[in-house]
């Protein structure tokens, strides 16, 4: 790690860490959706959307803060990249969520589960990970199995377009089934997206 002389604001790291703590919450509400009525489902989608307005708050602070500092603990873009890749997280899955509700989704596709067991693994890992930011240690294992995870959810993914497409759905059932399991993917992304920022933080502070 390189020598500083110059002290550094060190309330990114906590910001972060809450960001990700906020992340898996969501991914236990996505995984309660699994499992709920479709009655309570809206309960559900109600407590996702207060989550989704708390990690746009965390956002914001991590981006004041930015603003506000003069000496940053890494690279201001990285910085930057970091929280808007966790902010997207906890958008798309407040947009599956809600998605479900507004399209009256009775079943889900088998495979969606799959799916969600995906992202809450990735949800604990990026929360495990985050507080190592401050000393850069044990974050090589974390973008590892991210990207493995990301991998995973790739395969689920295109198995699930190709039982939509296999002749059992209408064809508006398939459009919003679609578009469930696409926003599910893109969490995905987005949790690879996060992984991919932390190496870069890593190396160049190597």
């Amino acid at each position: 790690m390189r020598f500083r002389l110059t002290p550094r604001e060190t309330s990114f790291y906590d910001m972060f860490a809450a960001s990700a703590d906020n992340i898996v919450t969501g991914s236990k509400l996505l995984m309660e959706l699994l499992g709920a009525e479709t009655s309570a489902r809206s309960e559900i989608s109600e407590r996702m959307r207060a989550a989704e307005h708390a990690g746009d708050d965390a956002t914001h602070a991590i981006f004041h803060q930015l603003n506000s500092s003069f000496i940053t603990p890494f690279d201001r873009e990285d910085i930057y990249r970091l929280a808007s890749s966790l902010d997207d997280i906890m958008d798309f899955m407040e947009e599956a969520v809600d998605l479900v509700v507004l399209y009256q989704i009775e079943e889900l596709p088998k495979g969606v589960e799959q799916q969600i067991e995906v992202l809450a693994r990735a949800a604990e890992l990026t929360a495990e990970a985050m507080p190592n930011l401050r000393t850069m240690d044990n974050l090589t294992e974390y973008w590892i199995e991210v990207n493995r995870l990301e991998n995973q959810a790739d395969q689920i993914h295109r198995k699930l377009l190709a039982h939509l497409f296999n002749g059992k759905y209408d064809a508006i059932e398939v459009l919003k089934l679609k578009q469930i399991v696409d926003v599910l993917e893109e969490a995905a992304d987005a949790f690879e997206h996060v992984a991919n920022t932390v190496e870069t933080i890593v190396v160049k502070e190597s």
